[in-house]
């Protein structure tokens, strides 16, 4: 067995799971699984907008910490919200931010090789940005992994989004779904028939034929799906069987979160 089918397997259980895991959570009882869905996109993006607009360290980690008092509240994992976000952020946006160090004019905190220094409105500004996006990525993370994602695509609706690119979002979505699971079959069913190692021109001969079978396949449970739909009434738009109703506590909420916000860029100012 190849290295190479070996990690692939890896990792499209990797991802299996990861969708199993959010379909879970987004059924859990706890307090954003309780809310409206649309209430939930909007109370979201105010919090993104409103530690996107702070300007001080202190107001930004404040709404860090509502998401993770809200990711308790909700029955996720800490341990887990924490890891999908703060793995990533510094990765990314660190090496973004990094020439930030030391091109931002300012008093000197550190003196580097080849003439640098690192100053101190140049680390303001860096932690400032992990800041804003990991406190960003943290709410988005919140709302997706709290709610069912049929639910939260047509509460984008609120937000103006057209019915045609909210259908093919989620179609794509399950596309992506059912194309992982054919390929682990696959994969699977390879494994079980390869009794000795094979040489690096058969294995890759073998991953042109499993890459050329998937995409066929895709077509043909692609055109499958559309002639199902079209037979069971679908005219362009979907329909979610539970369309929610906002409720008092959705309104309390929203107030609450308009005050947050409201709190955190202004007495940030």
């Amino acid at each position: 067995m190849s290295r190479a089918l070996e990690r692939s397997l890896g990792e499209i259980g990797a991802r299996l799971e990861q969708s199993l895991f959010a379909e879970e959570v987004s059924r859990r009882a706890g307090l954003l699984q309780s809310l409206d869905p649309r209430v939930k996109v909007v109370t979201t993006l105010a919090l993104i907008v409103a530690a996107n607009l702070a300007r001080r360290a202190p107001a930004i980690a404040g709404l860090y910490l509502l998401a993770l008092l809200l990711a308790w509240a909700s029955a996720v994992p800490l341990g887990l919200f924490v890891r999908r976000v703060w793995l990533a952020v510094p990765l990314f946006t660190g090496l973004v931010a990094l020439p930030a160090l030391v091109l931002t004019p300012g008093p000197v905190l550190a003196q580097l090789p080849l003439g640098l220094a690192v100053t101190r409105t140049g680390a303001v500004t860096v932690l400032l940005l992990l800041l804003r996006v990991g406190t960003s990525v943290s709410l988005g993370l919140l709302l997706v992994l709290t709610t069912p994602w049929p639910a939260l695509l047509r509460a984008l609706t609120v937000l103006r989004v057209p019915d045609t690119l909210v259908l093919i979002v989620g179609m794509t979505y399950r596309y992506i779904y059912v194309l992982l699971r054919l390929a682990n079959d696959m994969f699977l069913s390879r494994k079980s028939r390869v009794v000795s190692r094979l040489s690096a021109a058969r294995e890759r001969q073998m991953q042109g034929a499993i890459a050329g079978t998937l995409l066929a396949r895709s077509l043909h449970t692609s055109g499958e799906v559309y002639l199902t739909m079209q037979s069971r009434g679908f005219r362009g738009y979907g329909q979610t069987l539970r369309p929610g109703r906002v409720t008092w506590r959705d309104c309390l909420w929203a107030a609450a979160v308009a005050l947050v916000a409201a709190l955190a860029v202004l007495v940030a100012r």
